[in-house]
């Protein structure tokens, strides 16, 4: 499903991984994963990232974000067949995965565009969900105005490309109703030292 933003190209693709197969992966990175919690940059200080987190991919793709760089964590196996069946489905490379632990509703992330110099100039990212349903939001950066909103699902995949990052920003609310634990796969192509 298309989500019909101007200028840009978001794919909602309902429970595109099928239940099963979201369940064991969800229960896999859920207690294999070497979860930490990320320190970033806001209003001039390093503060704790409202969620738990872990970056992997290959060995150089390395990024830096929020003042901090990033090394990435060896692939997990449960994550390798999963990243070529995206390629696939994409028709696009990915060598690095950031995974968000969202533990409940405190756990969040707020406005922001994928658009660090070492993504390409027009990134695919593609987002996968595991866990409990979130809203997701999308608004224009020139026009607050201009937005959208889906409920991420268990199994879905959001892929954003084209020139989304450069006008778009997206965020995934606090809530304060009680939410159980969601898990957040995004893949994406790191430029190595050198490339792009």
């Amino acid at each position: 499903m298309d989500l019909h933003l101007s200028d840009a190209q978001v794919h909602w693709h309902r429970h595109w991984l099928p239940r099963d197969a979201a369940d064991t992966l969800q229960r896999t990175l859920r207690d294999d994963v070497p979860w930490e919690v990320h320190k970033i940059r806001m209003f001039g200080r390093q503060v704790d990232s409202p969620r738990l987190s872990c970056w992997m991919g290959d060995p150089a793709a390395r990024y830096r974000y929020s003042g901090t760089e990033f090394v990435p964590q060896p692939w997990h196996p449960a994550l390798l067949p999963l990243r070529d069946q995206l390629a696939a489905f994409c028709g696009h490379a990915f060598n690095s995965v950031l995974l968000n632990r969202y533990r409940d509703g405190d756990d969040g992330m707020g406005w922001h565009s994928d658009n660090e110099p070492e993504l390409e100039p027009a990134p695919v990212i593609a987002s996968v969900s595991l866990g409990a349903p979130r809203r997701f939001l999308l608004r224009r950066r020139d026009d607050h105005a201009k937005k959208a909103e889906v409920l991420l699902d268990h199994g879905d995949l959001l892929v954003m490309g084209g020139q989304t990052q450069r006008l778009y920003q997206h965020s995934l609310p606090k809530s304060a109703r009680p939410l159980a634990e969601r898990l957040n796969l995004t893949f994406r192509w790191i430029n190595a030292p050198g490339q792009g």
